[in-house]
């Protein structure tokens, strides 16, 4: 590809990033909102607040109060949809060339960990609540790993931690017998 190009791509890449996650951390109050509109509004809120960088939304809050209302295999599978595409933003800012490293310590981590295990380590950041995704995710995009990869085991993570979520609200509803 033209370096110049690329070099094009990057930065609107970037810029896309910091939009998207400026204008959800200032509009978080308005988007859990989206959940009037059933198992799209859950996809929705899900990928908007997964497509922040470092600020954190909590998707899964929401995740599991809707597995409360609707059925929680269909949530899961809706909110991990989501969640994952949501995660393009970091991958996005990696491939740009020009992410936004919090804890660079992690950031080198993470690197020997995807170089030495790829999809494996995108697949268990994803299905671990943990604050360091958006790092692996930077980095998968700076190492160049295929986007459908990435998108694929990023979304098996997401669904099983939003299986977790939406199981584990309804078993807890049921123990107390709400």
């Amino acid at each position: 590809m033209n370096p110049k190009l690329l070099n094009t791509i990057r930065v609107l890449a970037l810029i896309a990033v910091f939009g998207i996650t400026a204008l959800l951390f200032l509009n978080r109050d308005k988007v859990s909102h989206l959940g009037v509109f059933g198992y799209p509004g859950i996809f929705l809120i899900s990928m908007l607040s997964n497509a922040t960088l470092i600020l954190p939304v909590p998707g899964v809050l929401f995740t599991s109060a809707m597995a409360a209302i609707f059925n929680p295999w269909w949530v899961a599978l809706a909110a991990g949809s989501g969640a994952a595409l949501g995660e393009l933003t970091g991958y996005m800012a990696g491939f740009s060339g020009q992410a936004i490293i919090e804890n660079r310590k992690w950031y080198d981590r993470l690197t020997v960990w995807i170089k030495k295990y790829g999809s494996l380590t995108i697949f268990l950041l994803a299905l671990i609540p943990n604050p360091i995704f958006d790092i692996g995710g930077m980095v998968a995009g700076a190492l160049r790993m295929p986007i459908w990869r990435f998108l694929l085991f990023c979304w098996l993570g997401k669904i099983g931690k939003m299986l977790f979520f939406s199981l584990g609200s309804v078993t807890i509803l049921k123990l107390f017998g709400l």
